[in-house]
């Protein structure tokens, strides 16, 4: 860290050095260490000053060479030079060099020094401040801040994800709704190379089809009716960032292609305007669509799917995650009442027998919602099975909808069953009216 009230004054005439020294000091805040050639100021860098204040003229090293080798190895030290010579070519150079200032040894030059430290001081405590915030984000979306959860299948989305952020590659979530997609985009993009620029998300369901161009693209003023002004666009806007397009299986074919050109030149042009716009997004989309499907289909073009796929991240639906319903459903408990200000809830193993036998047709965001009904309901600090109520706007079962393979359902019912009670396969093999070595197979197989 650097040392936040530091400042170093470099000055060979010990007289000069000792009236900044002391103007400086009347801010008992600071911290002054003076020093009188170059290789004393070099031999303390580590220490990180918050400012330097360097005597362009110094008997063993010239200032040029002092300032170009603190900007190449602590680039965040401010330099303020201080010289008795007026030549403004020197200054601009200096300041080209990236001097954070330069300033004229005269009758000003106390009150000048003064402005700027505090300047630099106000300066370094917004670097603070923001370096704060970006450790508050990291920590944020670190991968089991937002995905909870132990089961083999979400350790696998955390490997993948960790491959992903690691990388600059294209990544393609999968994911029936409401099982976290946007939230594990944000995770890969805050913990890449590309986390201090920025994540734009765009929900292509959510646009009429009329308005995609302008609002990814970006369009000029005039373009069509109602444009009053230029407007960038998401991918302009994401440049040196993330750009996460969501429900992609939504875009029509038209808009595939023009999204397809771009990915290929890393350009785009405003609607209405001819120039060109060179780009540096990475992309990352999510579907609950099956894309390959799509493609087979003729919905969904075959060159941008292959362009688009890169790392395939599949998010299983929380009916196939286990006993990860249950930490989930804790971890909504606790920060619902913490959020609410309520007395600490306990869920009673009925309760958690109950919610591990249902479905979950809208996943997480379900469980959300009928955990936090079930913390209002909860009487005597206790979530009992009662207090769990499920409202689906889809029926149990419902995904026998699913255009699957007879051996897939099997998986699924077997699946079901065996989470329902516990893994006991004498029970479930009753219940399926099966032999039990078909269930045995099947676990030995890895299907179940």
């Amino acid at each position: 860290m650097e040392n936040s009230q530091t400042i170093f004054i470099v000055e060979d005439d010990a007289f000069y050095g000792a009236m900044l020294e002391y103007h400086l000091s009347l801010n008992p805040e600071y911290s002054i260490q003076r020093f009188e050639n170059g290789k004393s100021l070099m031999d303390n860098l580590y220490k990180k000053p918050m400012a330097i204040t360097l005597d362009y003229s110094l008997p063993d090293m010239d200032g040029e060479v002092i300032l170009k080798k603190i900007r190449q190895d602590y680039p965040e030290i401010p330099v303020i030079v201080i010289s008795g010579q007026e030549d403004i070519a020197t200054a601009v150079q200096l300041l080209k060099l990236g001097a954070y200032d330069y300033i004229v040894k005269d009758e000003n030059t106390k009150e000048r020094l003064w402005n700027v430290i505090i300047k630099v001081k106000e300066n370094h405590k917004l670097r603070e401040e923001i370096s704060v915030l970006r450790e508050e984000v990291r920590e944020k979306y670190e991968f089991s801040n937002v995905i909870k959860g132990n089961s083999p299948s979400i350790q696998r989305v955390f490997s993948l994800m960790e491959k992903a952020s690691n990388s600059q590659i294209n990544v393609s979530i999968y994911g029936e709704t409401g099982t976290g997609k946007e939230l594990v985009a944000k995770a890969i993009h805050h913990n890449s190379a590309r986390s201090k620029k920025a994540f734009v998300a765009v929900n292509m369901a959510a646009i009429p089809r009329e308005l995609v161009e302008s609002e990814l693209f970006g369009h000029e003023k005039g373009a069509f009716t109602g444009a009053q002004n230029r407007r960038i666009g998401k991918f302009e806007e994401a440049t040196g960032g993330t750009l996460f397009l969501d429900e992609i299986g939504e875009m029509d074919p038209t808009m595939q292609a023009k999204i397809l050109r771009v990915l290929q030149e890393q350009e785009v042009v405003r609607v209405g305007g001819n120039q060109v716009v060179k780009i540096d997004v990475r992309i990352i989309v999510a579907t609950h669509r099956n894309l390959a499907e799509e493609v087979q289909k003729g919905n969904f073009r075959e060159d941008l799917y292959y362009r688009l796929l890169g790392l395939n991240l599949q998010l299983p639906p929380l009916r196939d995650r286990g006993n990860d319903i249950v930490l989930l459903a804790k971890y909504f408990i606790e920060e619902f009442t913490k959020r609410n200000r309520l007395p600490k809830l306990q869920l009673s193993q009925e309760a958690a027998q109950k919610l591990m036998g249902y479905s979950f047709p809208g996943n997480i965001r379900e469980l959300k919602a009928i955990v936090e009904l079930s913390c209002v309901m909860a009487l005597d600090g206790i979530i009992t099975d009662e207090d769990i109520t499920f409202n689906s706007i889809k029926p149990e079962g419902a995904f026998l909808l699913e255009e699957i393979t007879l051996r897939e359902y099997t998986r699924k019912i077997v699946s079901h069953f065996l989470k329902k009670y516990d893994g006991d396969v004498l029970l479930v093999a009753e219940k399926l009216d099966v032999g039990k070595s078909t269930i045995y197979n099947m676990i030995k197989n890895g299907e179940v």
